[in-house]
């Protein structure tokens, strides 16, 4: 038996490897399984702190081609170990986010 859908927004995976950087130390956290408004999952090889708060810095691409990164805040919302070892799943919530940066995440959502 399935859960029920308990997610607010609806995810899309992206079509290529998107690295999720720490904007604070430079660091990355993860690469994106997927994202949403409101959310997104990422599987990193750190164990984030319960509720821990980063700023980050997301590359999205555009319909000219051009890849800039938009700069939100999340906090960890969960996380679990993955099938491959060393690796764990994690659910964040997008907590700030700008409004320039909010229309370049809403209209990569849009895209087909």
């Amino acid at each position: 038996m399935n859960a029920p859908e308990q997610r607010r927004s609806p995810r899309k995976r992206p079509d290529h490897n998107v690295t999720i950087t720490d904007a604070i130390t430079g660091q990355p956290l993860g690469h994106l399984g997927n994202l949403s408004s409101s959310g997104m999952l990422l599987i990193g090889h750190c164990v984030p702190r319960s509720e821990a708060v980063y700023q980050v810095h997301l590359p999205l691409p555009r319909h000219d081609g051009s890849m800039p990164s938009i700069e939100i805040g999340i906090q960890e919302q969960w996380h679990e170990p993955a099938a491959s070892p060393g690796q764990t799943w994690v659910g964040y919530r997008i907590i700030a986010i700008g409004n320039m940066d909010a229309m370049h995440l809403d209209d990569w959502l849009q895209q087909a």
